[in-house]
């Protein structure tokens, strides 16, 4: 499932996201029981809980025992909602970091962050992110990942590129474990129940398999890892280590980059 951000009104989304609209704050009288803040961190919690595909202005008013009509005046629709969800939640990402231990130090624990980030709220990845938000937490977001890489001394073209492969890169890892918890949750079938079981089923159908596949069949067969804790799913474990591995591979990329940039 994906959602595109922007789907809303432009104008009233961009106000409710940079806060220059306040439904209801200005309103004589008592103060109201509800507001932007409170019904953004409701349909967060049903997200998180339940998953996009449950997001609804009902599923939203219900947590807060209000109806959906209720919550209208506050936020116009569920697309003006999905924006301000998304920008609130990246509110958890750190704003900043050391410069005194240098930009791979940097990069490596936003990085970091950002993986706890995505696994902690696995619906953000469903948002696509070929229309941003545009609001204040992914603009500090940006300025973050861009702060720290502008020691590199990179342009500000590649210095693009290299931020954008980033983004790609730490969304793409999270995405396989992220899809992994939601596989077994949905099946019912466990990592290590279903891939026994094909891998047994692939031996029968292909018995040729090493000689049809070789490079395959070569990579397959590397040393055993050593005891891991087997309370994380095995697919999560290898995921985590071809982020860390990925993310080296990376940091060394743009190492060299630096390094042709100032010849």
């Amino acid at each position: 499932m994906v959602v595109f951000a922007g789907q809303g009104d432009a104008r009233r989304s961009m106000a409710l996201l940079w806060r220059t609209e306040g439904p209801g704050d200005a309103r004589p009288g008592p103060k109201p029981g509800l507001s932007v803040d409170v019904i953004v961190d409701a349909a967060i919690a049903v997200a998180d809980a339940e998953g996009m595909a449950a997001l609804s202005m009902r599923a939203v008013g219900e947590r807060l025992g209000r109806t959906a009509m209720a919550l209208y005046t506050y936020v116009p629709s569920k697309s003006e909602l999905v924006d301000l969800m998304y920008d609130r939640t990246l509110a958890e990402l750190p704003a900043g970091y050391d410069p005194r231990a240098g930009w791979r130090a940097g990069v490596t624990s936003w990085a970091e962050n950002a993986w706890a980030f995505y696994l902690r709220h696995p619906w953000v990845l469903q948002v696509s992110q070929v229309r941003p938000v545009l609001g204040p937490n992914e603009y500090v977001m940006l300025e973050t990942v861009v702060g720290v890489l502008r020691a590199t001394g990179l342009e500000a073209g590649p210095l693009r590129r290299v931020v954008g492969t980033l983004f790609y890169f730490v969304r793409g890892a999270a995405q396989t474990v992220a899809e992994s918890r939601q596989a077994a949750a949905a099946t019912g079938v466990s990592d290590e129940q279903w891939w026994p079981a094909r891998a047994a089923l692939l031996g029968e159908v292909a018995p040729d398999f090493a000689e049809r596949f070789p490079m395959v069949a070569w990579l397959e067969s590397g040393p055993a890892s050593p005891p891991e804790d087997e309370s994380v799913p095995y697919l999560e474990r290898e995921a985590r280590k071809t982020f860390e591995a990925g993310l080296a591979v990376l940091l060394d990329g743009i190492e060299a980059t630096v390094d042709r940039a100032g010849t």
